[in-house]
């Protein structure tokens, strides 16, 4: 008889897991199983932001226009200390009152530079959309509520007629105009610290509404 084959176990290499491994893997199944939950803690007093107006300070408030800081103070709502501004806007004889952690609406009146940029603006021929009355009257309200006077200057720019005759503007376009109008130069009249009958004139000259007031003269 022939002698039978020994048959050769193999042997299974297992890796072995290092401490590292293994104390990483502890980690994991620790923080996946707790279920513990962060302490809230109450807020006592309200976060401020970093810009500090004063006092009699010019400010912009985008669906209003420009106000002026006629009070700071101080409330207490619960645990929380709570400082606001109260804000007059002339032109709309309203007084808005806002948190001061909640400034980031408000922002300060132009520089004399971005009112000249402004100016530049106003002299460009007006923009020509070929959409719908309502899309567009809808982007126009967007852009003067938008608290960027450059985009308001852009309204303005775009409604201007050249003209006071309420045939050539429809009067849902007369009265975004009107609207734009006001808010931008309530701007420039805190900023250039003139009269209204100035700023109204450069305006106009820049727009090219003086010409034809002239002629009608």
């Amino acid at each position: 008889m022939m002698p039978k084959k020994k048959r050769k176990t193999k042997i299974k290499k297992t890796k072995t897991k290092s401490k590292t491994e293994v104390k990483i893997s502890e980690k994991k199944s620790l923080s996946l199983n707790s279920d513990e939950k962060p302490e809230i803690k109450k807020i006592k007093k309200q976060p401020t932001e970093k810009r500090v107006y004063n006092l009699k300070d010019f400010v912009v408030y985008p669906k209003h226009g420009v106000g002026k800081i006629i009070a700071v103070e101080k409330a207490k709502i619960g645990e929380i200390d709570i400082q606001f501004y109260k804000i007059f806007i002339e032109k709309e004889k309203l007084t808005l009152t806002v948190p001061i952690n909640q400034q980031s609406k408000l922002r300060p009146i132009s520089s004399i530079n971005q009112i000249n940029k402004c100016v530049s603006i106003l002299k460009t021929k007006p923009k020509i959309k070929r959409t719908m009355w309502s899309r567009r009257a809808q982007e126009y309200d967007q852009k003067i509520n938008s608290g960027k006077i450059y985009e308001l200057a852009e309204v303005v720019k775009d409604l201007n007629k050249n003209t006071d005759i309420i045939a050539d503007q429809s009067y849902s376009e007369r009265q975004l105009f009107e609207k734009a109008y006001e808010r931008l130069k309530s701007e420039f009249e805190a900023v250039l610290k003139t009269s209204p009958e100035d700023v109204q004139k450069k305006m106009d000259k820049a727009l090219g509404r003086v010409q034809i007031a002239e002629i009608s003269e």
